[in-house]
């Protein structure tokens, strides 16, 4: 782990400490190059709800939702940058509360304390993907699952 990612974990852990939901921004091919579970179990233990990318490593992005973090793309032409945001904005993911009312690909608004708004495609590509959202993860999926039978 390099020194930028040594400080980024440790900014993340204040805010778990301090009980406050975090989203990473992130660039295009989000968990490339780390270590296939780290990029999903490392945000889930430090409290991480949401990861808005240019882009995902496939094997990242579904990792992400199976630990029950909400994988969301910019729009093409779109980033933190060409966004103006800079990672100390308060979020609101606009993602209905109602798992029925939410379908693989979905547009879903995004707003900043300062007034900002942009739209993010939910990356939940899969109805099984939504049923591991749903339950918080794929490990609670299964227990549950194990529990009905």
């Amino acid at each position: 782990m390099n020194l930028n990612s040594l400080l980024f974990f440790r900014k993340l852990f204040k805010y778990k400490t301090a009980n406050q939901d975090t989203i990473i921004l992130a660039g295009a091919e989000y968990g490339s190059g780390s270590s296939r579970d780290w990029a999903a179990k490392g945000p889930m233990l430090l409290g991480v709800k949401a990861v808005i990318a240019k882009s995902f490593e496939r094997i990242h992005r579904s990792n992400l939702v199976g630990m029950g973090i909400i994988p969301l793309c910019f729009k093409p032409g779109e980033d933190a940058d060409t966004l103006g945001l800079t990672g100390h904005e308060r979020y609101t993911i606009d993602l209905p509360s109602n798992i029925d009312e939410i379908r693989p690909g979905q547009d879903i608004t995004v707003t900043t304390n300062t007034g900002k708004s942009f739209i993010c495609t939910a990356r939940f590509d899969t109805e099984v993907e939504l049923a591991y959202f749903n339950h918080g993860g794929i490990l609670p999926y299964a227990i549950r699952n194990l529990i009905k039978q």
